[in-house]
Order: C-alpha cells, then structure tokens, then sequence
C-alpha cells in the first residue's frame, strides 16, 4: 500500500488505506444498505455487501471527501434515503468506469480514517465494509500522507467515439450528451428520481428519433449508468466529427413550485444569477465524482475566444432560438427562455452547443412529466424539429 499528495488546485491524497485481492465477476457484488454510526471521538460508516471484494481509500480535499473505489456492483439502496450523520454530510455513489465502482462520502472537514476493514458474516448481517472517521485538523491531514511516496493515479480512459453502425457516411453527426451519470446523481426529484436517469432515457429517445429519419447520425456521450469527465464529453464529440452537440438536463431548486424548461449557450457572462449559479453547479461534476481537478486539461479550465468560436457561438445560438420556438409548442418553458453562462460542457470551440434544462425535478409536476415515456417521446420530437430546422437554414445559406 502507498500514500501521496499531488499539489494543485485541489489536493489529491491517494491514501490507500486497505485492500482484500479476491477474484469476482462484475456486477456479481451487491451493495444492500448502509448505515451510520456518530460516536464522541470518531463517525462509523457501515455499507453492506453480498461478498467480499477488493476495496481501495483515498481522501480529497477543496471540498474534503472520502473516496472508496470498488469492483463495479449492484447498488441495492433506497435512492431517497437521507445518508448524513456525526462527519458524513453527504453520500453519493454509481460505476465510475468500466468494471469499477465509486462511492464518495462527503465530510465537510479534515478527517483521517483510522481503520477501513471487511467483517464476516454473522447470525445477524453478512459481509461489511467498516470505516471509521476521526476529526483533525488540515495541517495533521496534509502530514499524514507527506510521509509516504505519492500514489499513482487512476484516470479513467475514455471511451472511443464511434456513431451508431448502419448509419449512412457523409450525414451530420450529432452528439447527445446525457447530463451526469454514475457516482454522479445529478439533481434528486420530489420522489426521489435522480437526474442521470431522467436524462439518459430522453437521449435514447433523441437518438432513436434522430435516427429514424434518415437524416442523421448519432453519437452518444454516454450510453449506461456510467460517469463521464466533462471533458471527456467534449472530446468523444470532437472524435467523431460532430455538427452538433446537445446536452440534456433536469434542474432542481428549493423553490418547488417554479417549473418549466429552457435552453443554455455558452458566454463567459451569465445573462442572470440563476443562470451563474447552475453553471458552477454543473461545472463541479468531476469534482462530485471525487476527481483531482489539478490537471484539467485547457479546452475545459480556460477558452481562448478566437473567431472561430465567435461563430460557433452565433451558430450555438441560432440552433438555440429554434430550439426554444419548437419546445414551446410541447413543453412549459421559463419566462426567460435562452440564457448564457459558462458551461464547460459547451467549450467546444468548433461545435454548436447547447444545454436543454428540461424541466425542475424539484417540482412535482415537472418530475412526473419527465419520468412518463409519451412526454419524453414528445420533447424528443420537438428537439428533432429544430435539428431539422438549423440543418435547413444551414443549407440555404450554404453553409457546410
């Protein structure tokens, strides 16, 4: 086992804590509960299993977080339940990659894990994984790991972009990007749906539609409960030569009776607060995932704005305004319909893009819309429309 830090923006502190090698197939592990315990001198976080697995550690601070890295399992846990006791604030978890699983714990203050271990099954439970968290201060979490030489890191490869087989050569690509994804929940419903559900169900449909009229390929940023870098998402668009690119999400706010969708392009300037706070929201998907942010790459940390760009953004608004006129004929849209700010997802200096806000997962009536297949089949329907209308005008224009 091995310790390190990585300075940066944010620290990664690959601390290794345990691990069991034992075979196991994938998706053969189930998760069946967890469970908190807050004592005087220390936080115990229980999570139940069906067997025993290889299982590493690792904190992060800038925000402070537990890692727990896992075979890739079946998580049987109530998505509702409120996981948040003594130093747990928060839990989320989902496939990370391919054959691997993620669980990040969320502490809102330096600890250091004092024991990480498996128990065996008794009368009463079956296997366990036990960690137990203990308070300190920044300065006795940095020493820790100074200790020991730096652990490799783990950065997930991403995937090739390849548009659907028997897809015609030479028509325009489309990308879908379906927003989060794995140990990434995105916004959680009134009934406890969660957004990266909602969002990769309508980009089947998008693409399903797309495809069926004969005019399009498609290419999918993701196609399971699987996280992908933000980065990632731009670049899978980029290789497969995409003309468009579209990215589907499902706000949520404390506010439970506004609802209603609408349509993001990039600007460095957001056009009102709202719209400046769910950017840095969603721009913090790698960072909820439990990544080191130290390294991003510049297509995502920062933008030059050349010319090119200024006409990919005029392109991202054009198929944006037709966007907003054939999702009005379907859907409930915000009063103020087309906004900006500084998505990352949308940094793509050569690709028109946008981000549909389909609704608030947080209202009632928005949830419930989104979770029914004929009102997904609907909204897909609308947004083909407009695809067809940019591609048009594109064409009249005679622009390639």
């Amino acid at each position: 086992m091995c310790q390190g830090i990585r300075v940066g923006r944010n620290f990664l502190l690959g601390l290794v804590l345990a691990a069991v090698p034992l075979a196991h197939a994938i998706a053969e592990i189930s998760v069946t509960g967890v469970r908190i315990g807050a004592y005087q001198t220390k936080t115990r976080f229980v999570l139940d299993l069906s067997k025993r697995f290889t299982f590493q550690v690792f904190a992060l601070a800038d925000p402070y977080r537990i890692v727990v890295d896992l075979p890739e399992v079946d998580w049987k846990l109530d998505p509702r339940a409120k996981i948040r006791s003594g130093l747990v604030t928060g839990f989320r978890y989902g496939l990370f990659a391919p054959g691997k699983s993620r669980m990040v714990i969320d502490t809102g203050t330096p600890v250091r894990v004092s024991k990480a271990f498996l128990l065996e099954p008794n009368g009463r439970f079956g296997y366990r994984l036990v960690l137990d968290f203990k308070k300190v201060s920044r300065e006795a979490f940095l020493r820790d790991v100074r200790r020991l030489p730096p652990a490799p890191k783990v950065r997930p490869r991403p995937p090739t972009a390849r548009p659907e087989r028997r897809q015609s050569r030479g028509l325009p690509v489309i990308a879908i990007d379906p927003g989060h994804g794995g140990v990434d929940p995105g916004a959680i419903g009134a009934s406890g749906s969660r957004e990266k559900k909602i969002t990769l169900a309508l980009a089947r449909e998008l693409r399903r539609q797309l495809l069926a009229s004969g005019r399009y390929r498609v290419v999918m940023t993701r196609d399971r409960d699987v996280f992908r870098r933000l980065r990632s998402r731009i670049a899978i668009a980029q290789r497969a030569g995409a003309r468009l690119f579209i990215s589907l999400h499902a706000d949520s706010m404390e506010n439970r009776r506004i609802r209603g969708a609408s349509v993001y392009t990039l600007s460095e300037t957001a056009s009102d607060k709202e719209a400046a706070a769910l950017a840095r929201k969603e721009n913090k998907a790698d960072l909820i995932a439990g990544l080191d942010l130290s390294d991003q790459s510049p297509v995502v940390a920062k933008i030059l704005i050349d010319l090119r760009q200024r006409l990919t953004k005029n392109q991202s608004a054009i198929f944006a305004s037709g966007l907003v006129r054939e999702l009005g004929k379907t859907v409930r849209m915000l009063r103020n319909t087309h906004r900006f700010a500084g998505f990352a997802v949308l940094k793509a200096p050569e690709i028109p893009s946008v981000l549909v806000e389909l609704g608030y997962l947080s209202n009632a009536t928005d949830e419930r819309l989104m979770r029914h297949r004929r009102h997904r089949s609907r909204v897909a329907t609308a947004i083909v429309r407009a695809v067809n209308g940019f591609f048009t005008r594109q064409q009249a224009y005679g622009q390639p």
